[in-house]
């Protein structure tokens, strides 16, 4: 479905939008897949595994005490092991998965507690991966919001361990990722040229908003929106263009309030003047978006007339989502160059030391 060509919004560059006929054959793709057998098929897995997973949970078990302690744990978390993790992989077809603790991270515990899960969980992560070559990498977590400790955290991951990138919470209680309490930590990041993978949480501003409504169906896109605009408007991705960004779950909302972003905030104070719809766009086109819990015609759609095809790379969000769902989606979407760059190239351009795997 999706061509090469880079695409962007109406009127800015952009090439032609999906025909009514093109979204329908790839929903009807997508349902016949899942439908016809109930589970992947065999191809997805074993010898012709290929996918690289930038979006791939595990529970160090330091961590999972941590989190079971401040009563925020799930069947998920709890029930995850090495083996599932393994077997899900090769039933969907990833070749390598970057590995991560979900939310809350550390979100909740003291500084010193949170330093020494950070610390412990970015060990666990290292040593899955020397214990299954070529299955693994790291994106390291840090102890925010507690600066300096970031600081010491990113020299002992990315100098001692070799991690592949950082993660972090789209927010911390009241700050987002794009305020001036973080800089420091963007601005060590971007000396490194890393990546930084972002994962959702909920903002204090947000818990248990609506009665019967889980953070996570809701919540979670819509803090990734924010922290998005956060990182924009604050000048924080355009001071630190060696940072690559990579947002969870297709930028969470930011689909459906882009429109807002390219010409209401620049039209108004305090942005009007700051910002052009140019220079918003650009950082739109430029960071990255995975495909975890978006792996259908609708959300694709929408993401690949957004941003280029190039920026787009494959995820699955195991173990909320599994692998299998994932590829069913993504292979029913993209086509020939287009699913290579998604399911895998793309994230060579990041990690490249995984041309081999």
């Amino acid at each position: 479905m999706a061509q090469s060509t880079e695409r962007g919004l109406p009127n800015g560059g952009c090439t032609r939008p999906f025909t009514r006929r093109q979204w329908l054959a790839g929903s009807a793709a997508v349902l016949a897949v899942g439908t016809a057998t109930g589970s992947a098929p065999k191809s997805f897995g074993q010898a012709n595994a290929k996918c690289i997973d930038v979006h791939h949970h595990v529970s160090p078990p330091t961590w999972l005490d941590a989190v079971k302690s401040m009563k925020r744990d799930n069947p998920p978390m709890v029930n995850w092991s090495v083996q599932k993790t393994l077997d899900d992989m090769d039933n969907g077809g990833v070749a390598t998965a970057i590995i991560s603790p979900t939310t809350p991270q550390v979100i909740g515990l003291d500084k010193s507690t949170s330093v020494r899960i950070a610390r412990e969980s970015n060990e666990y992560c290292k040593k899955l991966e020397s214990d299954h070559k070529g299955r693994f990498g790291t994106f390291a977590m840090l102890p925010f919001p507690y600066i300096d400790e970031c600081l010491k955290e990113i020299a002992y991951a990315f100098d001692i361990l070799k991690v592949d990138g950082a993660c972090c919470m789209t927010s911390y209680g009241d700050t987002w990722l794009g305020y001036a309490e973080f800089e420091p930590v963007w601005e060590e990041l971007s000396r490194r040229k890393a990546t930084v993978y972002t994962h959702p949480t909920t903002a204090n501003c947000c818990v248990n908003l609506v009665r019967g409504i889980d953070d996570a169906h809701i919540e979670f896109g819509a803090d990734t929106a924010r922290s998005i605009f956060s990182v924009i408007f604050s000048g924080t991705s355009q001071r630190h263009k060696d940072v690559n960004w990579i947002w969870s779950h297709g930028g969470g909302a930011l689909t459906a309030f882009a429109d807002r972003f390219l010409f209401l905030a620049v039209s108004r104070p305090p942005y009007e003047g700051k910002f052009t719809r140019a220079t918003v766009e650009g950082e739109l086109r430029r960071f990255y978006y995975d495909t975890a819990q978006v792996a259908n015609p609708i959300t694709l759609s929408a993401m690949a007339q957004l941003m280029p095809v190039s920026q787009i790379v494959y995820g699955t969000d195991f173990p909320y989502r599994t692998a299998a769902d994932n590829t069913r989606g993504v292979t029913a979407f993209f086509k020939g160059d287009d699913l290579q760059a998604v399911t895998r190239e793309n994230t060579l351009r990041l990690i490249p030391r995984l041309k081999g795997a």
